[in-house]
């Protein structure tokens, strides 16, 4: 996607169980503006995560989270790569541990386990040159900048639940959500 191709994002929809039967976020996303989104399942692992994933589940040094790695396509064509992380005491024995689609997605299935995300999430954006496995993944040139969107997911109830490190090639738009006063 190029900067042509810009549309507004809004992370509620990614944050919001889906209803039985309805599409995923990023399809719905995708249709909504004429288009076709798509992900690819490129695995799912128990690894140490990288220091701020760590951070921010309060992981020890060396203890292991299970992520689930995607590719995730517009009209085929690959515009982002995320991997999502969880702690493995939410995600042990469940589907976000298995090599599978998540009817719904990762957040429908966490409210089901009790997880409902928090609606103000920490998110942290920076700019970086893909590494070669991105460019690989992304079809990219070697030296070409990539925006990297970090999604910190606490759940209602306190509890860190989920990181998300979105490498994304295309223009970024975002809104914020103001809270209204109580």
């Amino acid at each position: 996607m190029t900067s042509d191709d810009a549309w507004v994002g809004d992370a509620q929809p990614y944050l919001s169980p889906r209803a039985a039967g309805e599409r995923d976020a990023w399809s719905a996303e995708a249709a909504a503006r004429g288009r076709r989104g798509s992900q690819r399942l490129l695995g799912v692992e128990e690894v140490v995560p990288p220091a701020p994933v760590q951070t921010f589940f309060g992981s020890g040094p060396g203890e292991k989270v299970v992520v689930r790695r995607r590719l995730i396509l517009l009209d085929d064509r690959p515009v982002e790569l995320a991997d999502s992380y969880y702690p493995k005491g939410i995600a042990h024995g469940t589907g976000l541990s298995e090599r599978g689609k998540i009817p719904g997605g990762a957040v429908t299935l966490l409210a089901q386990l009790g997880f409902i995300p928090e609606g103000d999430p920490l998110e942290d954006v920076a700019a970086a040159t893909a590494t070669d496995v991105q460019c690989d993944a992304l079809e990219l040139q070697a030296g070409t900048p990539v925006l990297v969107l970090t999604r910190f997911t606490m759940s209602t109830s306190g509890e860190p639940m989920e990181v998300s490190i979105m490498t994304m090639t295309r223009h970024l738009q975002y809104r914020q959500q103001r809270k209204q006063a109580s």
